[in-house]
């Protein structure tokens, strides 16, 4: 259920005030998954499957030697050691690539390579440093322990039939080599979203502009080039909108071209007090608005709806509330989107370093610093300033500590939760 923050209902009647996860679930309702396409595994990377993959090859497909050395019957070097070694004939030698002549002789070895098959009858493989080469066709060993080890069984791994990779799961580069390890070229997943990034306001600059910004006449589109660079950071593709200046004929011509888009974001033009060119903007396009802020901090001027049936975000103009709010609500929808069966990061379980003051109003993100500790939790502490203009608080931060509605401090030593932003703890 929808409520107003305490004074927000004064400055702002149309407010729904929605509490984070509320939000969020709003918007996880009205994303659904793209449609199955066949892609290139390679190319696929951070896709997620749309599809079980079953396997239609034993992995291995043989049994094989994990290491360089000599394939035995254990009852043969039963006991070997330095003092008493054994000496055996080589009855094979089975390089990589190559197969056994036939099933290993009792009373004799054969030398085997890393990855070749090893003969039938084999128990184990002795690695080349245990033993000695008296010459081509006879050898010494004189250590038993890996009489009955070093082989990797047919299958052990993968067998023919088993479901190797679940729908939903994200492709990494180890499911790219499971794949190839089945022959598989390519792979059924949901195809990227592509999603419009629209920024609003006479004072941007782009890089074309940028002597106006040095002149101090302007301020540069950073929010545009970073949701961009966010939206790829989840594997979705962003189609740059440009700069709409505050019209409401220029919004609606910049929204136009986002016509082959499967969302959009739109950044400024949303909080009190600006012009209402994007909010007359979308009316007239008949946009149905789902809600109008969040109680978060930062990101409240947040606003969320469906545009001719594809999800809609505007989101305020602070560069670091525009940064945050992707974060905390549009990385789970876009990922939803793409089929992912985890749309929103596992957190990041943390110990406080020092107290940290919040306000109980609203729920807030704050952005931190995670540093290790061995044998114990991470320890967390804030960049610095958090005001929502300071990008550099959001380009130093390995993540956003959540400090919920209700509580005024979070007491050093406390156990939080963080949410993990790209990079070293994502």
């Amino acid at each position: 259920m929808s409520r107003r923050a305490v004074g927000g209902s004064m400055r702002d009647p149309e407010a729904d005030w929605l509490g984070w996860r509320e939000a969020l679930e709003t918007i996880l309702a009205h994303c659904h998954p793209m449609p199955i396409e066949r892609r290139n595994a390679t190319w696929a990377l951070g896709c997620a499957l749309a599809e079980d993959v079953t396997a239609t090859v034993f992995h291995p497909p043989w049994d094989n030697s994990a290491m360089d050395g000599f394939a035995v019957h254990a009852d043969d070097v039963r006991g070997a050691t330095p003092e008493s070694p054994v000496s055996l004939p080589v009855s094979d030698d089975i390089p990589a690539g190559s197969f056994p002549s036939g099933p290993l002789a009792r009373g004799t070895v054969a030398r085997v390579m890393t990855g070749a098959p090893v003969p039938e009858g084999a128990s184990g493989v002795v690695r080349v440093e245990h033993t000695r080469e008296v010459s081509p066709q006879e050898v010494i060993v004189n250590q038993a322990t890996d009489a009955e080890r070093n082989i990797r069984r047919r299958g052990e791994d993968i067998e023919e039939g088993e479901i190797v990779l679940r729908r939903g799961a994200a492709v990494t580069p180890a499911t790219v080599g499971v794949l190839a390890m089945q022959g598989m070229v390519d792979v059924a997943v949901r195809r990227r979203p592509r999603v419009g990034v629209l920024s609003n306001g006479n004072e941007l600059a782009d890089f074309d502009e940028v002597a106006e910004v040095r002149a101090g006449r302007r301020i540069m589109n950073s929010n545009g080039h970073a949701l961009a660079a966010q939206i790829l950071t989840v594997g979705a593709e962003p189609v740059p909108l440009g700069i709409a200046r505050d019209d409401a004929d220029d919004v609606r011509r910049c929204l136009d071209a986002a016509a082959d888009c499967d969302a959009v974001i739109s950044s400024a033009g949303v909080s009190v007090g600006d012009h209402d060119q994007v909010k007359a903007a979308l009316d007239g396009m008949g946009m149905r608005r789902l809600f109008w802020r969040a109680s978060i901090r930062p990101g409240s001027p947040l606003t969320f709806g469906l545009l001719d049936g594809r999800p809609f975000w505007g989101l305020p103009g602070n560069p670091v509330s525009a940064m945050v709010t992707f974060e905390v609500f549009l990385r789970p929808a876009l990922r939803k989107m793409m089929g992912h069966r985890h749309p929103e990061a596992p957190r990041v379980v943390a110990r406080a370093r020092k107290a940290i003051s919040s306000s109980a109003d609203l729920t807030h993100f704050y952005r931190v610093l995670l540093t290790r500790v061995a044998g114990d939790l991470p320890e967390v502490e804030l960049t610095g300033p958090q005001g929502s203009g300071i990008l550099t608080s959001m380009s130093a931060a390995d993540g956003l500590l959540i400090i919920p509605e209700g509580r005024t401090e979070v007491e050093a030593g406390e156990i939080v939760e963080v949410i993990p932003l790209p990079g070293d703890w994502s």
